[in-house]
């Protein structure tokens, strides 16, 4: 494995403890950030979006719209024109939540790019969105 790649997975898992850990006092598991947080943005997101949204296979955001629903932090709604589309929904306790799972995302952040300058903060974003846009092309192949 090259060492991008090591580095990249680590810190992914790394951040994935970290999600655990701030976000299990609200109830909440590592990956419900990024679905709760795409479902705030786009409320009435389907399945199928925000699996791409997010680069999870179908089944995986269908098992966790379950999951998130009988927590009671969205709500499922089948699609008018196409009752087989489920439309999720923020719950009033998942926009209660929001701004602490936005807190948590935004400290991770920080820890992150502490003594970065504001100079090596942008040129990292430009080459990290220039890496997801490559990733997301593949999947979007396959």
């Amino acid at each position: 494995m090259s060492e991008l790649i090591r580095d990249i997975t680590e810190i992914n898992r790394c951040g994935a403890q970290y999600r655990a850990e701030s976000l299990a006092p609200l109830g909440l598991k590592s990956c419900h950030a990024s679905y709760l947080t795409e479902i705030c943005a786009e409320p009435g997101i389907s399945q199928d979006r925000l699996a791409q949204r997010i680069c999870i296979n179908k089944s995986n955001v269908a098992r966790q719209a379950v999951c998130l629903e009988e927590l009671g932090l969205i709500d499922r709604i089948p699609c008018q024109a196409d009752k087989r589309v489920m439309r999720l929904y923020p719950t009033e306790k998942t926009l209660a939540l929001l701004p602490q799972i936005l807190s948590v995302m935004d400290a991770w952040e920080s820890c992150l790019t502490a003594d970065f300058s504001e100079e090596e903060k942008e040129l990292l974003a430009t080459f990290l969105e220039k890496m997801k846009a490559k990733a997301v092309a593949w999947m979007e192949a396959h």
